[in-house]
């Protein structure tokens, strides 16, 4: 059988909806905050030389940038037949199926399936570094990186080492300042965090990160639904007692600007950087969605054009029928049920290579129609969080 058939066969026995295997991706800085279920022996299982697994990837077709990375490293697999030797790329599926899967709006306008989403798992907080606007994108041939974080206590049993987040610059900032430490990245430590602001991280909350913004994500466990890209580059040259080169700095600039210090300043959104009320523009509490008899559905990714993010709760022993608008992937954080025909279940441990029955992948025809999910504890919630692109009649807030 070939996988064009396969594929169908899988999409019609699952009823539109398909179970993902594990996407575990490795970097080479900073340490494990081992919140991700990862069996203890198995963060370095993709090699020394990688580094540590600190991120796990759902509903992905991007391949990760970092140097080393296989083909295929970042992109999702579907499980096929619980046989993990048959396994097909997600990509394959939305290849294949095109607007059967994700729907016509999407094709149209991206020609695929435009976002991904992750847990990203670190003991420590990560660098200042910055995702480049379109603009600057388009001058080397990438794609911007818009995200969105959120903070889910089940995957929060500790906060590592600084619960903390830094964005953008202090609105008394300027340019000038910034450029000066800069010109120092490869001198002396430059402590680009005493120019930014930082907010400390409340749990099952999150904050909207556009692209040309500087930011220095705190040691939380998060959930982070974001835009098809893994494009960055990094302002800052020590953290956590990790050095950091000059090509981490002028990562994706032209070749022909990669030693103007000035130009690299052009990447970042001054205004955006510097609003003065930046906490009030990005800062994101859950809205309630929907709710009835044993659920209740709320954005917690939302207030932007292109990602969107729910979270399900349903009550012990309780089964609802609910309809979303667009295709979404989803991840169960808690408790044990089914969805649709599948079983689902949170994970204790995972080991490397194993499958796991907590990701999914729901179409749009089958979001739009309703799906059926049961908790089937007598005890504990079923919790699941749901990513999704701009197709999705993302909650929008007033601009500020």
């Amino acid at each position: 059988m070939n996988n064009s058939s396969k594929i169908r066969e899988v999409f019609d026995k699952g009823d539109g909806i398909l179970q993902l295997l594990p996407t575990w991706v490795p970097r080479p800085f900073n340490r494990p905050g081992k919140r991700l279920r990862l069996h203890p022996d198995d963060y370095f299982a993709m090699g020394m030389k990688r580094g540590a697994i600190v991120e796990r990837w759902f509903s992905s077709i991007t391949r990760v940038e970092t140097e080393g990375a296989n083909p295929d490293e970042g992109m999702s697999y579907v499980n096929v037949d619980d046989d993990f030797k048959k396994k097909i790329l997600f990509k394959d599926f939305i290849d294949e199926l095109q607007e059967e899967l994700i729907g016509d709006e999407l094709i149209r306008n991206y020609g695929t399936w435009p976002m991904y989403s992750k847990f990203y798992d670190y003991e420590m907080p990560l660098f200042h570094h910055i995702h480049h606007g379109q603009k600057a994108s388009e001058k080397v041939g990438v794609k911007p990186k818009f995200e969105h974080y959120y903070f889910p206590k089940q995957y929060n049993q500790h906060l590592g080492q600084m619960p903390v987040s830094y964005f953008g610059f202090d609105p008394s900032v300027t340019k000038d300042e910034v450029l000066s430490r800069l010109r120092n990245f490869t001198k002396k430590d430059i402590r680009i965090t005493e120019l930014s602001r930082a907010f400390r991280i409340e749990l099952d909350t999150g904050w909207y990160t556009p692209a040309g913004v500087v930011h220095a994500p705190g040691s939380l466990c998060t959930y982070e639904p974001q835009w098809n890209s893994d494009a960055m580059a990094m302002w800052e040259n020590v953290v956590n007692g990790e050095v950091f080169g000059y090509d981490s700095l002028s990562a994706y600039l032209p070749e022909e600007d990669k030693d103007s210090i000035e130009k690299i300043l052009e990447v970042a959104d001054w205004e955006k950087n510097t609003a003065p009320n930046y906490r009030e523009r990005y800062f994101r509490r859950p809205v309630v969605e929907q709710k009835g008899e044993g659920f209740e559905q709320r954005w917690i990714v939302y207030g932007n054009d292109y990602v969107g993010g729910k979270q399900l709760e349903i009550d012990p022993g309780h089964t609802v029928f609910i309809k979303d608008d667009c295709a979404y992937g989803c991840v169960v954080i808690q408790g044990h049920g089914k969805i649709g025909h599948y079983d689902c279940e949170t994970p204790t441990m995972i080991r490397y290579g194993q499958g796991t029955a907590d990701e999914f992948f729901v179409s749009k025809n089958k979001a739009k129609a309703g799906v059926v999910i049961t908790n089937s504890s007598k005890y504990e919630q079923l919790v699941m969080l749901k990513h999704f692109g701009p197709d999705g009649n993302i909650l929008q807030i007033p601009n500020k």
